[in-house]
């Protein structure tokens, strides 16, 4: 009964992100550049996804008394997980329609989705551990969000470009220390959950190793993402240093 209540929240967050897009694309940043608009607009919706995502998976994690690696999902922790499918499947269709070629994010969102869907609506059980992952996926969304805003016009506007200068630092370390620490942290505690036969009879192996293996891989990527960032800060510091000594 839970599940047939709950189906029409997927369409209708679906169709709140795809407001929000169009919302941003033609009205919030119908100035800027053909070239950083659909960018700009994605971000938007990644606005209106991270933080409010933060809030509403820590409430339904808190609320379940039950909670645990092989827990049943409550209908809270669904209404969550068909708030963050709705925006992946809208942003992964930005992805399709101005970006075909950006292989790692729209791979990162179909495995992204693979998650989700396999625990909303194939095995119903594990939320728990998916939730932390989100929130420690979107703590750092709002920050990442005015980052990239300020990256796409710091080379035409001044004042992008001093938040950008402001902004990368603390952002950089911010993101190290839940992508490269906290993040690897819940992924051990879930992988020793599941291996020690927690979920047995809940959640199949196929699914709950594919889950461990998508993680992986996206913490290993962000891992990667972030200390190429780190090296291009150092450079850029370095080179100005340098000039100033010249």
């Amino acid at each position: 009964m839970g599940l047939v209540n709950s189906l029409p929240t997927l369409p209708l967050f679906f169709s709140f992100f795809l407001l929000i897009y169009f919302i941003a694309y033609f009205r919030v940043f119908r100035n800027w550049p053909p070239s950083t608009l659909p960018e700009a607009a994605s971000c938007l919706i990644s606005i209106f996804h991270g933080t409010p995502a933060v809030f509403f998976a820590s409430t339904a994690i808190l609320a379940d008394p039950l909670r645990g690696f092989s827990s049943p999902n409550t209908l809270p922790q669904n209404c969550v997980l068909d708030f963050s499918v709705a925006y992946f499947l809208m942003d992964l269709l930005h992805y399709l329609v101005f970006y075909p070629s950006d292989v790692l994010f729209i791979g990162h969102h179909l495995a992204t989705l693979f998650v989700f869907l396999t625990c909303r609506y194939l095995v119903k059980h594990g939320a728990y551990a998916i939730l932390v992952l989100l929130v420690l996926a979107e703590v750092t969304s709002a920050c990442q969000n005015a980052w990239t805003l300020a990256n796409a016009r710091r080379m035409e506007n001044e004042f992008a470009a001093k938040v950008f200068d402001v902004l990368s630092p603390p952002f950089y370390a911010f993101y190290s220390v839940v992508r490269g620490f906290l993040g690897p942290y819940f992924l051990y505690q879930m992988g020793s959950s599941y291996i020690s036969g927690v979920a047995e009879g809940v959640i199949p192996k196929w699914v709950w190793v594919s889950w461990l293996i998508v993680v992986t891989l996206a913490i290993s990527v962000s891992i990667l993402w972030v200390s190429n960032l780190w090296a291009q800060l150092y450079r850029e510091k370095s080179a100005k240093l340098a000039k100033k000594l010249t």
